[in-house]
């Protein structure tokens, strides 16, 4: 792929966060991109602002999956480049502290959300014989931690996912990259209900552009290369392994 310019991009929970700054990148570099939440009106303000389309959409949905598809390849023909983000934290509590409702949904927006967008952009994909797509994991998928035990299984789930997916399409010119971030100046702390950092600390953590930036460098790798996996951390972290 040389370049996003022109090519047409999804990205998952686009208004806010990471996938606003993932958004805003690809649009910056050329691209023509539709984001998606399930709010409208927080939708709606974002794609004005950034001049983007928007399509209200579940991505936990198989239904609202077919919708968006239908009307980015209406327009375009295709899908170039998926960015699978929209995930959250749901609840930090013990295991037993949570409900069933809640561990079903932290599964369905952090895991089979991505798969069910996979499916139905891989096709498009493999007849081009090109495309990117990139899943947003979390470093909870590297590093274990009390509290995150059904969102990092979700996510050791997503990467072992992207690269057996890598291993199906590869043969067709199509890449998929696993990106794991860690703290970020997002709002994934608060909808958890977990403590914020400190001030200083709030500064030093991976802006949402910055981390679009990150995903349209790896768009545009040249064509006969693949990032199967790539760790982004901010240096005021501390982290200390299991």
């Amino acid at each position: 792929m040389s370049g996003v310019k022109g090519k047409a991009a999804i990205v998952t929970g686009g208004s806010k966060g990471y996938g606003y700054g993932i958004a805003e990148a690809l649009k910056s570099g050329g691209a023509e991109v539709w984001i998606t939440s399930r709010h409208q009106d927080e939708l709606q303000r974002a794609a004005e602002r950034l001049g983007v389309n928007s399509c209200k959409a579940d991505a936990t949905r198989g239904e609202d999956w077919d919708r968006l598809i239908r009307e980015v390849t209406d327009r375009t023909g295709t899908v170039d480049v998926l960015i699978n983000n929209a995930g959250g934290g749901i609840k930090k509590a013990s295991l037993v502290e949570q409900t069933d409702e809640e561990i079903e949904r932290s599964i369905a927006l952090n895991l089979t959300a991505a798969i069910l967008g996979s499916k139905r952009v891989v096709p498009f994909m493999k007849k081009q014989k090109s495309g990117t797509i990139i899943n947003i994991s979390s470093i909870c998928a590297r590093e274990a931690w009390p509290g995150w035990s059904v969102y990092s299984a979700a996510k050791v789930g997503l990467s072992l996912f992207s690269q057996c997916l890598y291993l199906e399409v590869q043969d067709f010119g199509v890449r998929i990259t696993t990106l794991i971030p860690s703290w970020g100046e997002t709002d994934f702390l608060a909808a958890a209900n977990v403590p914020q950092r400190d001030p200083d600390t709030e500064k030093r953590v991976t802006k949402p552009r910055e981390l679009g930036d990150l995903v349209v460098q790896i768009c545009e790798l040249p064509d006969h290369l693949e990032i199967l996996d790539l760790t982004v951390l901010p240096m005021v972290q501390k982290i200390a392994p299991m």
